[in-house]
């Protein structure tokens, strides 16, 4: 089995899921900033150009990083970061996505269309300056949505650590590093970026 890492949160939550099970895999570093990703090498293994990408022993290739997570929970159940139960796993799925499609989403698009625009808009079409600008309040829309609902929690899903956080940390992160930090109004989420940025997996 091979990973192909990379910058960026999205390569780091299959990271931090790898150091959560204690596995080691090998891996190889894609050059994003050079665009090695967009290249014809890179593209026949995963047609998006999306990194990480996961490449069997067998040369089949899984990317998508809650799928290689739910690939790694298959071979290495123990200590689960998705769940042991139907209930379990269902929970972790469904604040995994809403993370991702409330959050991590407006987040990137919009890093993508302002600050990143040199880098990206050679690459892929980008949405306008305007369009950024409101795709980030989006984001610290949903930040601040999730901070309510969070309250009481230690984790997303209640008292387990699971995908959802460590997707949250990767982009939490990503989004203080280019100008997104958490509202000054959230009360829940910098108690919570405290435990799971403690926690050894935070640095892989």
């Amino acid at each position: 089995m091979k990973l192909y890492d990379s910058i960026g949160p999205n390569p780091r939550v299959v990271r931090m899921a790898l150091a959560e099970k204690g596995m080691s895999i090998d891996t190889v570093t894609v050059d994003l900033m050079g665009a090695e990703n967009r290249q014809a090498g890179y593209l026949a293994k995963v047609p998006t150009g999306g990194l990480p990408a996961l490449e069997l022993d067998d040369g089949t290739v899984i990317a998508e990083i809650t799928v290689i997570a739910e690939y790694l929970e298959d071979l290495e159940p123990n200590p689960a970061i998705i769940g042991t139960t139907a209930a379990e796993r269902a929970e972790t799925r469904m604040w995994t996505r809403r993370i991702d499609l409330a959050i991590a989403e407006p987040m990137t698009t919009s890093f993508r269309a302002a600050e990143g625009r040199a880098l990206f808009a050679p690459r892929m079409t980008l949405v306008s300056g305007e369009a950024a600008a409101e795709l980030k309040a989006i984001a610290q829309e949903k930040l601040l949505w999730l901070d309510k609902l969070m309250q009481g929690r230690t984790w997303v899903c209640g008292d387990r650590h699971t995908l959802a956080d460590l997707l949250l940390l990767a982009f939490v992160e990503f989004g203080t590093s280019v100008g997104q930090p958490l509202p000054a109004a959230a009360t829940w989420l910098p108690e919570w970026h405290k435990r799971a940025a403690a926690r050894p997996s935070a640095t892989a």
